[in-house]
């Protein structure tokens, strides 16, 4: 979800002047790397109130070991080679006491990057402690406060907070270890693996299930419910997007490089107009009412913003000038400056160009932070005010957590986030082709087979009006546009709120997208909550 710093540390790369005793590690994980990354598990108890009613529940904070898909478990006939690479995939798992198992629903969270954690949506979501941040705010510092989280989804289903390969407190070994587990088909084959692993483990194959992404969790989600329906026999009643992004080619970050596809500067265009009204940057009086200028918004957009755009060349200087002039309206830039960009302005440049005449930078996951331009002469904006507010409240929350309350991560280091950029494999194979596609990644018709083949599944859309990163009418186009049979639409249900990217961060968000997903589990699980 947020953008990577580090690049992992793995127990398989040996300096240049190592010791014999680190010469003989790597090569004991080169030849049996499962040996060191064997499964743990730490069991403790907790209780929290979520709308007046008391919930007790078991914690268990552990990690399971996945294979890379070629990967087998039977004797390899002599002269064949089994891949050596494996990880251990760190999770905490919450399940209510006192319920029946198998009736149970039970939801699986994951956040995006790819190479984050789940530390977002663990500690400020749906888990039963919630870290204690400013909304819209420049942060706090230490101490920091973890209260009982209200708004926990323990009242609807059990939770498992799963960390992606190489973050959280797993880790990944072996010869080409980042090559089996760092890729769009890599790493959700490793999901589908940690899921079936974690259902035969606690008995949750006849439960109720559902998947919750966030971000590049949504991308996964979709490559995951086909992977995990088709391949593993494993049905789901529904699929829970955050900030969804379905089509690498519609993002709003860098559309410049791909010229000719015009279509992410009209989706971002609603997302950029509730920025520059909650800034008051929109000439002319500011209205208190936001979705009526949304949807004015997206129509312009779809239409003759989009059919300016597509005209290239060929668009005439009073059509320019007047698609100028509206767009000033709608955002609140310059008209020299929208017409210097071509009328083209991507998310980095918009968020340096909304507040520049006050050296301000405007947030790209929450469009309601903003902080100081650390070079007020560039083109784009260098850094991200949200992040920097709110992650060091969640990287000492969660390892405190870890610690204090669940047992777990003694000694060890919690990764929130690992640099993939480098080894990420792009290629994806969707569903009916012959072998992985290079290119732009589309997964819409990875989740468009899974609803054909399952359809009863549901699927949920939340998204917040002002994140800059995944546009919440890019989720809503993504969804109008899968190749499904038109009586499949009606399971797709949205949902959108007056926050970012991490709409959880505004707690009356928080309050509804805990209400709206409630809600949506207990209609599509077939049992009472």
């Amino acid at each position: 979800m947020l953008p990577c710093a580090a690049n992992a540390a793995h127990v398989d790369q040996v300096p240049p002047a190592a010791d014999a005793p680190t010469v003989q590690l790597a090569r004991a994980v080169e030849l049996a790397p499962a040996v060191l990354l064997a499964p743990t598990e730490h069991e403790s108890t907790g209780s929290v109130d979520v709308g007046g009613r008391r919930i007790d529940y078991k914690a268990i904070a552990g990690t399971l070991v996945v294979h890379p898909e070629k990967w087998s478990d039977v004797p390899q006939e002599k002269g064949s080679k089994n891949p050596t690479a494996v990880a251990s995939m760190s999770y905490v798992a919450y399940f209510a006491v006192g319920t029946k198992t198998a009736r149970r629903p039970i939801t699986f969270f994951y956040n995006g990057g790819p190479g984050s954690s789940t530390m977002w949506l663990h500690m400020g979501a749906f888990g039963p402690r919630r870290v204690v941040t400013g909304d819209a705010t420049s942060g706090s510092t230490p101490p920091y406060t973890i209260v009982d989280n209200g708004e926990s989804l323990l009242d609807a289903s059990d939770l498992v907070f799963i960390d992606a390969p190489g973050t959280g407190l797993g880790r990944i070994a072996g010869k080409d270890a980042e090559k089996a587990f760092y890729g769009v088909d890599q790493d959700a084959h490793a999901f589908a693996s940690f899921i079936t692993q974690f259902a035969t483990k606690f008995g949750r194959w006849p439960s109720p299930k559902y998947l919750f992404g966030e971000s590049y969790g949504t991308f996964r989600s979709a490559v995951l419910v086909h992977l995990l329906q088709q391949r593993d026999g494993m049905s789901f009643n529904g699929v829970i997007m955050l900030s969804q992004i379905l089509s690498s080619a519609l993002s709003i970050d860098g559309p410049g490089y791909n010229p000719g596809v015009d279509l992410p500067y009209a989706l971002a265009l609603p997302s950029f107009a509730a920025a520059a009204w909650y800034h008051h940057r929109l000439p002319g009086t500011r209205s208190d009412e936001l979705e009526p200028l949304l949807r004015e918004v997206e129509r312009f957009a779809m239409t003759d913003y989009a059919a300016a755009l597509a005209k290239g060349s060929e668009l005439d200087d009073p059509t320019r000038g007047a698609i100028a002039a509206t767009l000033h309206r709608y955002t609140g830039l310059p008209e020299a400056y929208i017409l210097k960009a071509n009328l083209r302005i991507d998310g980095g440049e918009f968020e340096h160009a909304l507040q520049q005449d006050a050296d301000t930078t405007t947030g790209r996951f929450d469009a309601r932070f903003a902080g100081p331009s650390i070079d007020p002469l560039a083109q784009r904006a260098d850094y991200d005010p949200q992040e920097s507010a709110l992650r060091p409240a969640y990287v000492a929350a969660l390892n405190d957590y870890l610690r204090s309350a669940l047992g777990s991560a003694a000694g060890e280091t919690y990764k929130t986030e690992i640099d993939v950029d480098r080894d990420w494999d792009w290629r994806h194979k969707p569903p009916g082709a012959d072998q992985p596609l290079s290119g732009s990644v589309n997964v819409m018709p990875d989740l468009a087979a899974a609803m054909t083949a399952n359809p009863r599944l549901a699927i949920m859309v939340n998204g917040g009006w002002f994140d800059l990163a995944t546009p919440f009418y890019e989720g809503w186009y993504e969804m109008h546009h899968l190749p499904i049979r038109p009586p499949l639409a009606a399971n797709i249900e949205y949902r959108y709120y007056p926050a970012g990217h991490m709409v959880y961060v505004n707690l009356p968000s928080l309050k509804a997208l805990h209400d709206n997903v409630a809600s949506f589990i207990g209609r599509t699980a077939g049992v009472s909550p």
